[in-house]
């Protein structure tokens, strides 16, 4: 597709990345960055632009992205007297890539068409890794065409985008990514704990399973270092705590029932308490029991 003038809100360890990889792929890319250092820093690295609020960064842009915290953190760039909308034209497309509440993704929706701006909700799947390399999964809500336009650009830093429906699907759609991998994290944790408890080499056993049923990505990519009490990764405690938080509340709203959920938030609660709220999620092996091998 041809080059697109862009903005990106919001340089955390996903956002930087994704952003960068919007210049790679010859967009023309103005930043903001609530702490403007980060924002000089991604310049001197990529070459973009900064502005100075999110209007700024948004005026004149075909599509506005924004990756940030949560609700509010989301609400503060998006809406107001500099937020991002008050500074685009009609027809530009705001996609928020934040992992929020489908309520909010339905606000903004609202927001968006007040002011002839199409908007898609569109959290993203692959942690810092997936962001760094370009092979992020999207899970999007909104409307057909909007998503047709955007969809393009965002291949930038994607292997995967899909339409799920209306505006908030994208984020009802990560809520199942999180409710599926906060029980596979903790599934993970037990068998490595137990394994190590009744006397087999672990890794020998992970490399056994791994070829059968109980193959995952959190299986391939943090046994090994689960088992070395290595947490230093991109996607930490404090982070799937909010989306879990996000995630029960829904569940409150739609009848469901989320036990695991519900058990393993609570887990990580734990591991909060402890000073681990920036530790990677696989941090979860932390709190068993376990012999030598397996490090808090």
């Amino acid at each position: 597709m041809s080059p697109s003038k862009t903005a990106f809100i919001g340089l955390g360890v996903m956002g930087s990345p994704m952003a960068g990889h919007l210049v790679k792929s010859g967009h023309k890319v103005t930043v903001f960055n609530r702490t403007p250092a980060k924002a000089e820093a991604w310049c001197e690295e990529y070459g973009g632009e900064r502005a100075a609020t999110p209007a700024q960064a948004a005026a004149e842009a075909d599509f506005v992205f924004i990756c940030v915290g949560n609700d509010e953190d989301v609400r503060a760039v998006a809406l107001g007297d500099t937020g991002a909308l008050a500074g685009m034209a009609a027809g530009a497309v705001l996609v928020d890539h934040s992992t929020v509440s489908a309520h909010l993704a339905r606000e903004l929706a609202e927001a968006a068409g007040a002011c002839d701006v199409g908007f898609l909700d569109a959290p993203v799947s692959g942690g810092q890794a997936g962001a760094e390399n370009g092979a992020l999964t999207i899970m999007v809500g909104g409307e057909e065409a909007v998503f047709e336009r955007a969809a393009p650009v965002m291949d930038a830093y994607a292997r995967a985008v899909t339409l799920m429906g209306p505006a908030g699907s994208g984020q009802l759609t990560k809520m199942v990514n999180q409710i599926t991998v906060a029980g596979l994290i903790e599934a993970l944790a037990e068998g490595l704990a137990f394994a190590v408890n009744a006397g087999l080499d672990a890794k020998k056993v992970v490399d056994v399973i791994s070829k059968g049923a109980a193959q995952s990505w959190q299986m391939e990519n943090r046994a090994g270092t689960m088992l070395e009490g290595e947490f230093d990764f991109g996607f930490a405690v404090d982070w799937m705590r909010k989306d879990l938080d996000i995630c029960l509340e829904e569940a409150k709203r739609n009848g469901s029932e989320l036990p695991v959920a519900e058990l393993v938030n609570r887990f990580y609660e734990e591991i909060q308490k402890a000073g681990g709220g920036r530790r990677d999620t696989s941090s979860l092996i932390g709190r068993l029991p376990r012999g030598n091998g397996v490090e808090k």
